[in-house]
């Protein structure tokens, strides 16, 4: 029976991540396994990888055969390493000292270059976050001075319409207070002419009356010349009329007389 090292899919629709496995060649991928080595989440940065070391060497040194991307996570792991120092123990390249004093050596360094990967994606998402905080920060400060300019331009509207109210009001006042002083005016006028008159004595104030009423008489008379004037010029131009139309009526029984006349003669000749 063949057997293979591969993944096997979990999780859900664009966000899947994936168990080690050890399965039948001929098994289907999400099907039945021998034995589950650990878990791989590439949806993390870096990948997220949980490894069974042991059953892993062991597997391998069975005979299993990985998938390239199984190889690579037990390449990344240094499972494969380790494989190639134990056949060299096996072959008496070297010692079992040796090999663990290399495979530790390896190791550290793997480390090391994942701590500097981890410390390097760290400082890019550092850096990405401080440059969409300080965007952020541009974009708040712009929206607060378009604010304070709205509300500087609203309260700039107000002032104007309050002054503008102010004056409407002194005017309406100013026009009011005029109105009041006419007011003022004419009574004391009023008070000052019936002061007058009442200090007037009897025969002054009949004196007036009398003066009144003979320049309304002057007015009438006038009035009543002027009217009979005017009907006299009528009658007198329907006069005028009259007379040019009876001599225009005489000249022509003149003429007629005339020819008749004329006609007489001729026929006697």
């Amino acid at each position: 029976m063949a057997v293979k090292i591969r993944l096997s899919r979990k999780g859900r629709k664009k966000k899947a991540f994936y168990h080690i496995i050890v399965a039948d060649s001929r098994a289907p991928r999400d099907g039945r396994f021998i034995e589950k080595l650990g878990i791989y989440n590439p949806n993390t940065d870096p990948a997220t990888i949980e490894l069974n070391f042991d059953k892993a060497l062991d597997w391998l040194q069975k005979g299993a055969q990985p998938s390239e991307t199984c190889r690579a996570i037990l390449s990344y792991k240094g499972v494969l390493l380790k494989k190639h120092l134990l056949e060299g123990v096996k072959k008496g390249a070297f010692n079992e000292e040796e090999a663990e004093k290399r495979f530790q050596l390896w190791l550290k360094g793997k480390e090391n270059e994942v701590e500097a990967k981890k410390a390097g994606i760290e400082k890019s998402q550092e850096d990405d976050k401080n440059k969409r905080l300080e965007a952020e920060k541009l974009i708040n400060e712009a929206r607060a001075a378009d604010i304070a300019k709205k509300i500087s331009d609203l309260a700039e509207e107000e002032t104007k319409a309050e002054e503008a109210e102010k004056a409407e009001k002194a005017e309406a006042k100013k026009a009011e207070e005029a109105e009041k002083v006419e007011k003022v005016d004419e009574k004391k006028t009023l008070e000052t002419d019936e002061a007058a008159k009442a200090k007037m004595p009897g025969e002054a104030v009949e004196a007036v009356e009398e003066k009144a009423e003979e320049a309304v008489e002057a007015v009438e008379e006038e009035t009543e010349e002027a009217v009979e004037a005017v009907e006299e010029k009528a009658e007198e131009a329907v006069e005028e009329k009259a007379e040019e139309a009876v001599e225009a009526g005489k000249s022509e029984e003149a003429k007629e007389a005339t020819e008749e006349k004329t006609e007489e003669k001729e026929t006697k000749e």
